[in-house]
């Protein structure tokens, strides 16, 4: 993935541009329900610095940085009732990931059965 693009979505979210459903905040992460959600509960963390990808965010993030992000999804899903029935923590990454939005984000999913992670690859 090419450097930061500071025009994707969730960089004018963090700069206030785009409104959001916030569901936590803290000094390095936002948290915001998302809008075409595929559970019940379906919210998108993102940190606030400029990082592309999970490698990214986990390779260059200060130690402070990657422990708020950490911790904000913990608590979300404790507090969104998700943490004991089971969730879903998927990040998607580059072109083979699917990624959409070349922010790092993580989604977290849950409030029903969320079937298997992947179809079988076809033959």
């Amino acid at each position: 993935m090419a450097d930061y693009d500071d025009s994707n979505i969730f960089a004018r979210i963090l700069r206030g541009e785009i409104p959001n459903d916030t569901v936590a905040e803290t000094e390095h992460t936002l948290a915001f329900r998302d809008i075409t959600p595929q559970a019940p509960v379906h919210v998108l963390v993102i940190p606030k610095g400029a990082y592309t990808t999970y490698d990214d965010f986990h390779a260059n993030a200060s130690d402070a940085e990657i422990v708020d992000f950490h911790r904000t999804c913990a608590k979300i899903c404790f507090d969104a009732g998700i943490a004991e029935t089971g969730f879903r923590a998927i990040s998607n990454a580059r072109l083979h990931g699917v990624q959409e939005v070349p922010h790092y984000h993580q989604h977290l999913i849950g409030g029903r059965p969320l079937g298997r992670m992947l179809a079988a690859p076809e033959d």
